[in-house]
């Protein structure tokens, strides 16, 4: 019964997911072009978009939450709602100040209210500074309001029913006892409970942002390398703040290395430095938007081929790469996870074995 119910839902996903692409601007009697429906479900926005839908005469128009734009420009701050922009197709007057939205990016219209472009087709316009709520930022913002609710609801589970494991806490205490014993406390040893509030964090962060971007018409957060490269920040801070004496010592002075190899190895060991946190920022960049290229990709399949019979094929290879995607939502979090405390826990504990 659990399996069909799953499969019900992956089902549901999927007609969903069709339902967007079969309404998109292809059916306007232009060519389908996979590559721009793609990018456009998995870049960020300044609206949040559900679906299309046909007006009396067969126009489509988008379905989607409108979300605020906040710009600065001409020592002027200007505050309104995306849906102003019209999906791209209006221009928007704030005091002095006209804005167009041309590719999810907010540029100031020449003294025409209009976009101009070189010779190569690239906007010459000035680009506003925007601080706005996008797609991944509200999306962002949803997960924070989710993991207050889980964490201060498995607290209060705590208080009630002192350490039986009941409801929400039935669910979160053995997550957390894992990331305290399986990776924090390997890694990290004595420091374990320093670093844990950090991991506890970015493993739940990372996990049900994961998860939220499985469902239909939702955002691409931990697909977003903006977000990674500020968590795997978080984490080269933490390492290199924190590190002990005998870390930094061995950065500029390496036992057993020849004096005149000295510098070189210097050089080898601080580009190790922001190699380790690039690489946890790359991993999960490129594993979650691979992902979701894929899961899109062989949905295009369908109106591709512009045939029934490549539909099954298409649909088998989506439900088994959503099954997939669930595997790697928490797989992907588990790692970064770990890494983060392998690369703190070998800085901040270098040395202690020694002083031991």
């Amino acid at each position: 019964m659990k399996v069909a119910n799953i499969l019900s839902a992956l089902a549901l996903m999927l007609f969903t997911s069709v339902q967007v692409f079969g309404n998109t601007e292809s059916e306007q009697a232009e060519k389908f072009n996979p590559t721009e429906t793609i990018m456009e479900h998995i870049k960020d926005a300044h609206y949040w978009h559900f679906f299309d839908k046909k007006d009396a005469e067969g126009n489509l128009h988008p379905v989607a939450m409108p979300l605020p734009v906040i710009v600065y420009a001409n020592n002027q701050l200007d505050v309104f709602m995306s849906s102003k922009f019209e999906h791209g197709h209006a221009t928007v007057t704030c005091g002095t100040n006209q804005y167009i939205l041309h590719h999810e990016k907010i540029y100031l219209a020449n003294q025409y209210g209009q976009m101009e472009f070189d010779e190569a087709g690239n906007p010459t316009n000035v680009a506003a500074l925007d601080f706005s709520i996008t797609k991944n930022v509200a999306s962002m913002m949803l997960s924070a309001v989710l993991l207050l609710l889980i964490f201060v609801g498995s607290a209060r589970a705590y208080e009630k029913h002192g350490q039986v494991p009941t409801g929400l806490r039935g669910f979160t205490e053995p997550l957390i006892l894992f990331v305290k014993e399986d990776i924090a406390e390997p890694n990290l040893g004595k420091n374990a409970d320093r670093f844990l509030p950090y991991l506890l964090t970015v493993f739940f962060f990372i996990w049900i942002n994961n998860m939220l971007g499985l469902l239909p018409a939702s955002a691409n957060l931990t697909g977003n390398i903006a977000v990674t490269f500020t968590l795997s920040f978080i984490t080269m801070i933490l390492t290199n703040v924190f590190a002990s004496k005998h870390y930094w010592i061995e950065k500029f002075s390496m036992p057993g290395v020849p004096w005149w190899l000295q510098p070189v190895m210097t050089v080898v060991e601080f580009i190790g430095v922001i190699s380790k946190p690039f690489a946890l920022m790359i991993r999960l960049f490129a594993n979650i938007s691979a992902g979701h290229i894929i899961v899109l990709s062989l949905i295009s399949l369908i109106f591709i081929f512009q045939t029934v019979f490549i539909a099954p094929v298409s649909i088998a290879f989506v439900l088994f790469m959503d099954v997939l995607e669930l595997l790697v939502a928490a797989l992907q979090a588990y790692i970064f996870t770990m890494l983060s405390a392998l690369f703190i826990g070998l800085a901040v504990n270098m040395g202690a074995e020694h002083e031991h």
